[in-house]
């Protein structure tokens, strides 16, 4: 009865924390759901180091990520994402943010299924294109018609970030109000390990 007390008294960063233990939270989803904005939230809330995949690979590689698309296109940087998400899990608690053809990769998603939770951020086609149209550095969307090569994504991805431990929405309200979802959905994670 004094463990449940505890527990009610907890914030839900305390309880999400507590939650985690020493496992990574590993934030999925497609461009402009808001994985590295609330994944920094997150960590802070946690206390615990945040790491963004795509600016780990820019920096060991010296390079934008539009640069190594241009230069070695597609394949050549998923294998360097694979081998950044690899490295990064093997050390937690940490928060990490990950491209949005990370968790596509049968690879990677085996990886990031073994080194912790997995949260998708989803988020409705008009939410992620008014984030991404406000910035021309998306490699995947320097096509014709950018909203629709979006969509195509969406199709293509969704069913395969579903995989995910956990879901949140990402809609368009106060980013502290996506990180606060974010940590009830760990947190939950806790009240399930209760009843099994």
């Amino acid at each position: 009865m004094n463990e449940a007390l505890t527990v009610a008294s907890q914030s839900p960063g305390e309880q999400a924390r507590a939650a985690l233990g020493k496992r990574n939270l590993i934030f999925v989803g497609l461009m402009g759901a808001g994985k590295s904005v609330i994944g920094r939230l997150v960590a802070q809330t946690l206390g615990v180091p945040f790491m963004d995949t795509d600016s780990e690979i820019e920096r060991v590689s010296r390079m934008t990520i539009a640069e190594l698309f241009a230069a070695y296109g597609e394949t050549e940087f998923r294998a360097l994402e694979t081998r950044v998400i690899e490295r990064l899990l093997k050390q937690g608690p940490r928060v990490i943010s990950t491209g949005g053809g990370a968790f596509i990769n049968d690879n990677t998603r085996r990886q990031i299924k073994t080194g912790g939770v997995s949260v998708w951020l989803k988020a409705d086609l008009d939410v992620l294109w008014d984030r991404v149209s406000r910035r021309d550095h998306r490699p995947l969307l320097k096509t014709t018609n950018p909203k629709q090569t979006l969509e195509n994504l969406m199709i293509q991805r969704y069913p395969i970030y579903a995989e995910a431990d956990l879901t949140v929405m990402s809609e368009n309200v106060r980013k502290e109000i996506v990180a606060n979802e974010v940590l009830r959905a760990v947190a939950s994670l806790a009240k399930e390990g209760e009843t099994e």
